[in-house]
This record gives C-alpha cells, structure tokens and sequence, in this order.
C-alpha cells in the first residue's frame, strides 16, 4: 500500500527509510554481510539487489518518457521469472564487496532522488507511467522501487543480525 500521494511525501518517506537503512548497513561488518542467511541471500545480496532496483525503475521511467518499450522487469523476463532474474543480477553482481555494495546502494538513493525532485505533481502523480501499461502513477512506482525496498531491506537486516 503506498504511503505517499504527493511528491513532499514521497520524499519525505524515502530520506526517513533510507536513513534506517543507511544507519543498519553501517553497523553489519563485512563477514556478516556475505553471510548467506535466508533462501541462501546475504546482506550484501539484497542491498545490491535493491539498488539494482531503484536503477530498474530509472530505465523504466526513461525509456517510457521516450517513447522506447518499457521492459517489466527486464527484457526477456516476465514478472514470473523474477526468481531467475534476481539469481542472475546476483551473479553478475558478484564481485561487488560489501564497501561498494553501499556505496552502489547510497548511488542509487541519489539518482531516485535526483529524479523525483525535478518532477512535479502532474509528473508523479497526474496519471499512469508511461510505458507502464498499468494505471500505477510515476510517484507509485517510485516509491515502489525506493523506500519500499529500503523497509524491506532493512526488516532482513535486522533479522539477519538477529541471527548472527
């Protein structure tokens, strides 16, 4: 359910959970964070994958405004591919330390948020993105692919902590 319907909400909901998240990711050591916890996924997994994320959607609001097709989630995968998308990102990703995962992560937050700033209400909120195909609105889908993602990385966070 999506907590904002303007843009200062939206921002607003982002900087609190990313600095949640922000403030998590700087108390997990780097062993603990390529420790495989649950369904075999690290901290250092689900921060790369999120920041992913948030570039994902940057391209779909990109290629939509341009007129380009808008590939869900990715081209050549369906939303029911997700688990084979996600296990591909990560071995692309895999190189990528537990320092540059954040940094990539911090990366990310700055771009959706560069982005989000130079739209105006009508933008995020007048009517559906474009390219979507759907009626979810530019300001939905990125508060979808930002603090959404920043809640749910920094509920596994805390989980794995709890379990280390």
């Amino acid at each position: 359910m999506p907590a904002a319907t303007n843009k200062a909400d939206l921002i607003a909901v982002a900087e609190k959970e990313f600095a949640k998240l922000d403030g998590l990711m700087k108390t997990v050591s780097p062993d603990v964070a390529r420790r495989p916890f649950e369904d075999g996924w690290s901290i250092r997994d689900v921060v790369v994958h999120r920041a992913h994320w948030i570039d994902l959607f940057l391209d779909w609001y990109r290629d939509g405004q341009a007129g380009e097709t808008v590939y869900f989630p990715a081209k050549g995968y369906k939303w029911n591919d997700l688990k084979t998308y996600n296990a591909h990102v990560l071995a692309e990703r895999a190189g990528v330390d537990w320092a540059a995962a954040q940094v990539e992560m911090k990366a990310a937050h700055a771009r959706w948020t560069g982005l989000v700033s130079s739209l105006d209400e009508v933008q995020l909120y007048g009517g559906p993105m474009k390219g979507a195909n759907n009626t979810w609105t530019t300001g939905r889908w990125a508060e979808a692919a930002a603090p959404s993602h920043y809640r749910s990385a920094a509920k596994f966070i805390r989980a794995c902590l709890r379990a280390a």
